[in-house]
């Protein structure tokens, strides 16, 4: 897989699981046309708005008096997605935008809302941008604008544009859409980058120290939480390594991006489906990657909310806690308080209760 296919895979994937992207490349090297080729694969209709020729109050609302107040009254290009239900929104050119016009896109970038109108949450957002050095105009990226942006570095090469000149530059390649993660498979991956969370703290926020550091990819909870969704989603949908990396990278940053992979890549574990089904497969030995396991399977099992798999991950938390019962406890507890209506209570939450109150974890 070429870079751009990766980039082009990997936008195709944030945009399934609703995640804003932005891709950063060179004038003229396609990007413009890669999106609104993506827009026709998905079957959604784009709206291109250009922060250069538009005013704050084209994201924040012109304020409309009326009988019963001000109405901050939206552009008809938000209009237009609202009434569509559906839809991507094409933020072009977003260097171009001068510091206030960007201040007024934070909300239409991270709630959707322009003016006072909320547009559907099926609504995608995916912005391009040359670099600031490239753009005419150009302005680096507030910081609070880059943390709610999943970054992607669009860059092609002599074979992809003389391949597109040929078969054309649409973003389908015959395989099928990617979808959205289920809540389940993301809530998994919370659990899993929480982890490393709790392994490396520092690398929780790190507020960047210069302009050019703050046009890009920087970890906060707000975007540790959007690297989760991006990990659950590009295993959803089996994605390559340098798929998801990417993905990870550029919601992040390179240094905790990196660190993060490399993290989760050592964990080898087996997936919560996987051993709800057999809760006799083999667990990790090392006392960080049981935690890992377990928080990632609760969350799973919260998320899932059935009987059913509430039941079976008392087994696989009883395994846990006959040999590490100080691992075990913190997610036996979670599970027991999160028990589902008509759920009973397996003979090993009976068993468990010796080997926690011998550690001092029961009463």
């Amino acid at each position: 897989m070429t870079s751009n296919q990766t980039v082009r895979e990997a936008l195709a994937v944030a945009v399934a699981a609703n995640l804003p992207v932005l891709l950063w490349g060179d004038p003229g090297t396609g990007k413009t046309s890669t999106v609104l080729a993506l827009g026709e694969r998905l079957g959604l209709p784009v709206e291109a708005v250009v922060g250069s020729i538009r005013e704050p109050s084209d994201f924040a609302g012109l304020p409309v008096v009326r009988a019963d107040g001000t109405w901050f009254a939206p552009p008809r290009w938000a209009e237009r997605l609202a009434t569509t239900g559906t839809g991507l929104l094409f933020l072009d050119e977003l260097t171009t935008a001068p510091p206030a016009v960007q201040a007024a896109m934070l909300r239409v970038v991270l709630e959707r809302t322009v003016g006072d109108l909320t547009l559907p949450t099926t609504v995608r957002i995916v912005a391009a941008a040359n670099p600031p050095g490239l753009a005419a105009d150009g302005w680096e990226l507030t910081a609070p604008l880059a943390n709610r942006l999943v970054h992607l570095t669009w860059e092609v090469s002599a074979a992809d544009i003389a391949e597109g000149f040929t078969r054309g530059f649409a973003a389908d390649d015959g395989s099928p859409p990617p979808t959205a993660p289920t809540p389940a498979q993301v809530a998994a991956a919370k659990a899993r980058i929480g982890e490393f969370l709790r392994v490396r703290p520092e690398l929780l926020l790190d507020v960047p120290d210069s302009p050019e550091r703050a046009g890009r990819g920087w970890p906060s909870p707000r975007s540790w939480a959007m690297a989760a969704t991006a990990l659950a989603a590009g295993e959803a949908n089996a994605s390559d390594e340098p798929v998801i990396a990417a993905l990870l990278v550029g919601a992040v940053g390179e240094g905790a991006g990196y660190e993060a992979l490399t993290w989760l890549r050592t964990l080898d574990l087996p997936a919560p489906e996987t051993l709800l089904a057999n809760p006799d497969a083999p667990l990790p030995e090392r006392a960080d990657r049981r935690h890992a396991l377990l928080s990632a399977l609760v969350a799973h099992v919260l998320a899932d909310g059935t009987v059913d798999s509430w039941e079976r991950a008392w087994a696989v938390i009883g395994r846990v806690a006959r040999s590490t019962p100080d691992v075990a406890a913190t997610s036996a507890r979670t599970l027991a308080a999160h028990r589902p209506t008509g759920a009973t209570p397996p003979t090993t939450v009976l068993e468990l209760a010796p080997i926690l109150r011998a550690a001092g974890l029961l009463p």
